[in-house]
């Protein structure tokens, strides 16, 4: 529980390309933001061919929480989060400059195994993507590429991620049943499901919401705030309440850049810059 003396704190706070405040209560007011960063992108541009998607984007993501990345369509959220697990080099006239530190290494250096990454930083799609395969075989389908025989640790994997994916009860009779017999909720939480049974360290989320009715959404939700601690987690997401229900920080981008970035609290209920205002407050997007 935050209190209101820390809350002061963390709003003062310079987040992004500015140090953080040397005061140790300042430090350990916001320790989850500063100190312990699972990831941090440092003065990162990208370009498609000639045209410019990201501009200059300093953010830091706490490790074991949940970040959102919220602005208007087009102001490059999608762009930034395929950054962290290097989907934009399957686009043909990508160029980026800056970089992204990963547990302190970079994840565009030249030693790096893609595919490696890519396990350790699952990806959760926009529409729900299930392979048309059995319900166990879409969440073995991970371990199994990664080199997982034995039958009994794929049937322990499977379950374990299900009930990670609070769908084990819906579905554990009928593990053998194609996954398209799913409801679109159902889907979703099975390809979170797939995406954590290769044990992955983060968890992107490209709005997993935005197909599904009410009731699917709020179960996502939960779950997000369940998988907290256990995995880093960032969102794209077009929902202000969702951003303000669901996250520790958010970052608000507009047109490739980073307007402002800080605890979802403050930024929602005093941002300190007046794009973010008139963004969160409905006055454009």
């Amino acid at each position: 529980m935050i209190t209101q003396e820390q809350q002061k704190v963390m709003t003062k706070l310079p987040f992004g390309t500015e140090s953080a405040p040397s005061e140790r209560e300042s430090a350990t007011a916001a320790d989850f933001l500063v100190a312990d960063a699972h990831m941090e992108v440092r003065g990162l541009s990208l370009y498609y061919s000639e045209s410019q998607a990201l501009q200059g984007i300093d953010l830091r993501v706490p490790r074991g929480k949940i970040t959102a990345l919220i602005g208007p369509s087009g102001c490059g959220k999608s762009t930034l989060l395929r950054c962290f697990n290097r989907l934009n080099d399957l686009v043909d006239g990508v160029h980026i400059d800056g970089e992204i530190l990963f547990d302190g290494q970079s994840l565009y250096g030249s030693e790096v195994d893609v595919n490696l990454l890519r396990k350790r930083v699952g990806m959760v799609f926009q529409k729900s993507n299930p392979f048309p395969k059995s319900i166990y075989e879409n969440v073995a389908y991970g371990p199994r590429i990664h080199g997982t025989r034995s039958k009994a640790s794929l049937d322990e994997m499977v379950e374990k991620s299900l009930r990670g994916a609070a769908l084990w009860e819906e579905v554990k009779d009928r593990l053998d049943k194609s996954a398209l017999g799913l409801s679109g909720g159902q889907q979703q939480r099975l390809c979170i499901a797939r995406a954590i049974a290769v044990e992955p360290d983060v968890i992107l989320f490209d709005e997993p919401c935005s197909a599904l009715d009410p009731i699917s959404t709020a179960r996502i939700e939960e779950l997000m705030t369940e998988l907290k601690g256990r995995f880093t987690q960032i969102i794209v997401t077009h929902n202000m309440q969702q951003a303000s229900r669901v996250s520790d920080t958010t970052a608000f981008l507009y047109l490739g850049r980073l307007i402002e970035y800080g605890v979802t609290e403050t930024l929602f209920i005093n941002p300190r810059k007046k794009q973010t205002e008139d963004y969160i407050t409905g006055r454009f997007g």
